[in-house]
């Protein structure tokens, strides 16, 4: 295997990075029944970073037997139960939902007894996203699972988006905490005060290495001229490497934003489950689903 550790600043360098790298998973695809997320595997097959798993019904397994690995399945919930089982028993590095409803794998995945969510651990959504008029990949959280996240839950995001960041080879990743301005408000915005409390424990070591701030509006955390107009000093310097979102509104309205009006490449996976889940909508594009897989694939915990 080669070592490549320049910084991966879009998803072309990440694929090929995972190529250079030889870093192959296994990804067991939730009820294989959709051309979309069936062409995906394709794409992510043929690139060399993924050995497909097809939880599928017997017509979708006598289109691919020989070629992928096959588990049958009856119908979304049974796939859904053996595509966890496959998680435990160590034979899947992540997960990839196909034709099911998002409710369905979840409770798979959710399951106290046989499910893939460790106890005390958050689970949470995180995007990566390629902007035409940003220089580098911008990671989010959370567009689509927490509502509310409680300031311990935002610690959880913190870590994840720090590994996230360092899976990328960024050393010290800059992560903004976001606000409609610069100024905490405790008494109509509670979090704000959290946001002070979770940038001294960045700062005493907490997360590892990364540099936390905030609060800090989205134009601040990304645009240095933004900062300098306001005359803010902020270690971020207008260069985020992650966002958070102070709630699911905020988090899911701009990624809807960027992809409707910017034309924004986006990646997502859950995480803090077990192995990578990638909880692709069907209204996702092919290509978002084929970099989600390789999202999963470099984010993995058995890359170690």
């Amino acid at each position: 295997m080669k070592n490549n550790t320049s910084r991966i600043a879009d998803f072309s360098q990440l694929v090929e990075n995972l190529k250079e790298t030889g870093n192959k998973k296994n990804v067991a695809v939730v009820w294989a029944e959709d051309s979309h997320t069936l062409e995906a595997v394709e794409m992510a097959y043929e690139a060399g970073f993924a050995n497909p798993i097809l939880v599928c019904s017997q017509q979708t397994a006598e289109k691919y037997e020989g070629k992928y690995e096959i588990l049958l399945a009856d119908n979304p919930q049974d796939a859904s139960e053996k595509a966890v089982a496959l998680v435990r028993e160590g034979r899947a590095d992540a997960l990839m939902k196909g034709f099911v409803n998002t409710d369905v794998l979840l409770r798979a995945i959710l399951d106290k007894e046989k499910g893939i969510l460790p106890k005390g651990s958050v689970l949470t959504h995180i995007t990566a996203a390629k902007l035409p008029t940003y220089p580098k990949l911008l990671f989010f959280t959370d567009p689509a699972v927490i509502p509310h996240p409680t300031q311990e839950q935002r610690m959880a995001q913190i870590r994840y988006v720090t590994d996230f960041c360092h899976a990328f080879h960024i050393e010290q990743p800059k992560i903004s905490l976001i606000h409609c301005s610069e100024k905490p408000d405790g008494k109509h915005f509670p979090y704000t005060e959290g946001y002070l409390e979770l940038k001294k424990m960045a700062a005493d070591g907490a997360f590892g290495n990364c540099i936390v701030d905030g609060p800090l509006d989205l134009k601040t955390s990304c645009s240095a001229e933004a900062l300098a107009d306001k005359k803010i000093d902020s270690p971020i310097e207008g260069e985020a490497d992650a966002v958070i979102f102070p709630d699911i509104e905020a988090g899911n309205v701009f990624y809807k934003a960027i992809t409707l009006f910017a034309t924004a490449e986006t990646a997502a996976v859950l995480q803090g489950t077990q192995v990578p889940v990638v909880l692709a909508s069907r209204g996702d594009t092919v290509t978002s689903k084929f970099y989600s897989m390789a999202l999963a694939t470099i984010i993995s915990k058995s890359n170690n």
